[in-house]
Formats: C-alpha cells, structure tokens, sequence
C-alpha cells in the first residue's frame, strides 16, 4: 500500500451541522426571535426557522454510519444522527475512527457558500448571522483541536465592500480559506466576468493570501433545475444530479478561465470541492481547443494558454476518482487534494483511508504524500506557523 502510515490526510471538504443554539449564542437580543432556530414540527421533525421559512435537515447530509440502503431525502432529527455531525469532539472521535488527521468543513443551514444569507429579507440580521458562523468556526468548531480542524469563512456576498472587510477579519482570527458561490448568477449576482462588481473582494484576498473554495451547488443550482419552473425536473431521480454533480465545476473553471479575473489578480487560488478530478484532462484539452480556434474574435485572452492558467489557479478535490487519480500527471500532481465528506452520502466513512489507499494504490510514495497532507496545509497554511 502506498499509503505509509506516517502520512496525514487533510480531507479539504467535510460538512458541519450547525447544533441548535449557533445564531442564539452569537447574537445580541435584538435578534433572538428573528435568528436562526430550530424548532420541532407537528412531524416530528427538526427544522430551522428564519425569517418565516423552514429549513429541514435533508437525510442525505447525516448518513454517516449508516449503510446505503438506509439513505434518504426525507428530514432527519438530531438525536437521528451520529454525533460527530455536530459536535467537535465526537468529530475528533469519528476522524480518527476513519484514519483522518485533519478536515475542513463546509456549513450546512445556511448553504455551502451562504446562500441562505444571500437571499434573506433583513440584510443587516444576514451580515451578523454570517459572522456568528465564522465566529462558531474559529471560537467553538475548530477551537476544540486547532491542529486537526481547520477554520472556513462564509461571506456576505451581497456588498463585495463587506465581504472584503469579512475576508480581512477572518485573516486576523485564523480562518484558512472561504467559500464562495460555484456560480453566482443563479444567486440573482453579477458572474465573474464582470470587471468592476468584485474587484475589491479579489483584491482583499490576495492580500490575505486566502483560497477560494467553489463547493459544488454553492450558487444554488444542481444539474436537472429548470430555470424556467424554478424547480428540479419532478420526473427524474436525484440520481441524475448527485452523478453529475461535477457539471457545476467544470462551469465554474471554464467560467474564471475566460473571465479575465486570474489575469488581473495572478494570485488567487480556487479549490473545487465536491468536484472529483477525472474530468480535468478532459476540459483542459477542450479549454486549449477552444482557444487555439476562437481567441481571435472574443473578448478573451489572446496570449495566455487556459491549460497553463488553471495548473496557475485551481485545485481539484477528490473522494472516490480512480480515474482521476490515473490521469495525475495530467491534471498535475501538486493541483489534487483528497476529501472525506464527513457526514454526506458520498463519504467512505469509516473506511476513508482504506479507500483513499486502494484509489492511490499505483501512485509513487512522494506523490501520494502530496496529494494527501502537503498539498492542502501548503495550500492552507495550515501547521505551516501561520
């Protein structure tokens, strides 16, 4: 096995669900009605309640333990979980239960890049509720074991001013990277082509030397929505869009490369989470065929090669990709990172690291060591002394 015992694996996409009490320990009095809460319905079920809405905890977010054909879409309690889904130090527990040093971890109320927040009603109560999640990630999550949790910052990605005042704060309090929508035009917000609307966020996250990370689904959309009902397809499974989850990225990648963002801010760094990998060699060949043909015409650069240009600014994130892990050297050795998922549907739990091995059984040592551990703390900063 490759996979040597001394080596630690930082899984860069974990989940967190939020525990009851998160906005109303944060937040000033002013705030305690309109909060995020949980409340049980006449069902049985726990939901949360903002702003007049519910929000229930899908299943498929909380099947850690459990076998496959006991997954489901339908609401779950808290006490219907393992506990590792929302308290630290059981988490700690299940981690090294699968073999995991080390985990970054997404939110789960209020979407993976905020989304929640993007759309609520009171701006003023969003902007707080943003940062009492950040704060929960620094004070409580992480603050349990700082050497194995690693801190993620939301965004008020309503006012890229307050966002960029967010991503210099979350500098200062140790936070190691923030999420921010895969798409975020399906958020009703400009795309990334425009040249002025986010300029002073990708400004400030350069100087704060923060990665950027474009969760699968952070703007909203999954694979089979119609924009036109506003609703997925009702006649096809779920199914359709957990396989084809990776569409979202390759989008996303596409996107930046041709936006002309990574030309004006030649250090910002993007990780696409929940992506897989075994796609990359493929759209890299097709963003280069592409170019080579239409760059005369368009508005896109004439002289950067958009291979070279993502091998400069992205990193693919796998769970399960022997694919992926054979097209390696394609994609690049040191743009490949591994993760959990802790405690959605796609992960390995508890037989992550066995899994993670088998993927990586064919791959020299100094290369697996890379795509497990060095990678992300070198991507992260993370045990580097910052």
């Amino acid at each position: 096995m490759p996979l040597q015992d001394w080596m630690k694996i930082i899984s860069v996409d974990d989940h967190v669900i939020e525990h009851p009490r998160v906005w109303q320990d944060r937040l000033s009095d002013r705030w305690r009605d309109e909060c995020p809460q949980i409340i049980e319905t006449a069902e049985g079920h726990h939901v949360w309640r903002y702003e007049g809405q519910l929000y229930p905890q899908i299943g498929l977010n909380a099947v850690a333990g459990k076998p496959p054909s006991e997954y489901g879409m339908e609401p779950v309690r808290y006490d219907q979980m393992i506990p590792g889904c929302y308290d630290p130090v059981e988490r700690i527990k299940d981690m090294d239960i699968d073999g995991v040093h080390a985990a970054l971890a997404f939110p789960s109320f209020p979407g993976f890049g905020g989304g929640v927040f993007q759309r609520a009603q009171n701006k003023e109560l969003a902007l707080d509720c943003v940062r009492a999640w950040n704060d929960f990630q620094v004070d409580e999550w992480c603050a349990t074991a700082p050497d194995r949790l690693i801190p993620l910052g939301l965004l008020p990605t309503w006012d890229p001013e307050l966002a960029a005042r967010e991503v210099e704060r979350l500098a200062q309090i140790g936070t190691k990277a923030v999420s921010f929508p895969d798409s975020p035009v399906p958020l009703g917000l400009p795309s990334f082509h425009d040249p002025v609307h986010w300029e002073v966020l990708w400004d400030s996250l350069e100087a704060a030397d923060l990665p950027v990370c474009l969760h699968f689904g952070a703007g909203g959309f999954v694979p089979g929505f119609s924009f036109a009902t506003g609703r997925p397809d009702p006649n096809a499974p779920f199914a359709v869009a957990i396989a084809t989850f990776s569409t979202n990225l390759m989008w996303s990648a596409a996107d930046l490369v041709f936006s002309g963002v990574l030309q004006r801010h030649p250090n910002l760094k993007f990780m696409l989470s929940e992506g897989g990998i075994g796609w990359i060699p493929y759209l890299l060949e097709r963003l280069d065929y592409t170019w080579e043909r239409h760059r005369w015409y368009q508005n896109i650069s004439r002289t950067d090669r958009p291979s070279d240009l993502f091998r400069r600014h992205f990193w693919g994130c796998f769970i399960d990709d022997e694919h992926g892990v054979t097209s390696r050297e394609a994609i690049g050795i040191e743009n490949i990172l591994v993760e959990v998922d802790y405690p959605h549907s796609d992960s390995n739990w508890p037989n992550s690291r066995k899994r993670i091995a088998e993927n990586l059984r064919t791959v020299a040592d100094a290369d697996v060591h890379r795509i497990v551990e060095l990678n992300a703390r070198e991507l992260l900063h993370f045990g580097d002394g910052r």
